[in-house]
């Protein structure tokens, strides 16, 4: 029995497994970004109504940590064809490696883009000075998601480069 497969046939598991983790985690991250954010939001409204729309940024900033998860979820998974080009365990890692540097740079974002999200609508509501700096410190927590954005895209990059085929 012949099949066309080339390569190892365990390595796609690994490479599916980054793909998962970078999408499940990333939206992890960016679900609880955005719950943690919008409690502090819907709180502050209760005092400060004319405010919500303006503190609506933490919460769009934790879901486009989500959006990083997928960016790296296709690349990787469009990298995944072992019936047209060998797919060995080092591409399998490559991808795995990609997908859990994004997924877990997207999770831990997301948590600190929740808690500051929160803490800092809430604040900005009794001292409105507190906004720039609420957003720099936002700004620099989704840094971080793009950094492992970065490194996962890098990381991706470097499957097929196993063997000269």
């Amino acid at each position: 029995m012949s099949t066309a497969f080339s390569g190892d046939e365990t390595a796609p598991f690994f490479g599916f497994l980054g793909a998962a983790a970078a999408l499940v985690f990333s939206c992890m991250g960016a679900a609880y970004g955005t719950a943690k954010s919008g409690v502090g939001v819907a709180s502050m409204g209760v005092m400060r109504p004319e405010l919500v729309m303006k503190s609506i940024v933490p919460v769009v900033m934790a879901g486009v940590l989500g959006i990083y998860g997928l960016i790296i979820a296709v690349i990787i998974s469009t990298g995944i064809n072992p019936k047209a080009k060998s797919y060995y365990l080092f591409d399998g890692y490559a991808h795995l490696s990609s997908g859990l540097a994004c997924g877990l740079a997207g999770l831990s974002a997301g948590m600190a883009i929740g808690i500051v999200g929160d803490a800092g609508v809430r604040a900005n509501a009794q001292q409105p000075k507190l906004f720039v700096g609420m957003i720099l410190i936002l700004i620099f927590a989704e840094a971080l998601a793009l950094y492992g954005l970065i490194v996962g895209i890098i990381l991706s990059s470097r499957a097929g480069q196993s063997r000269a085929d």
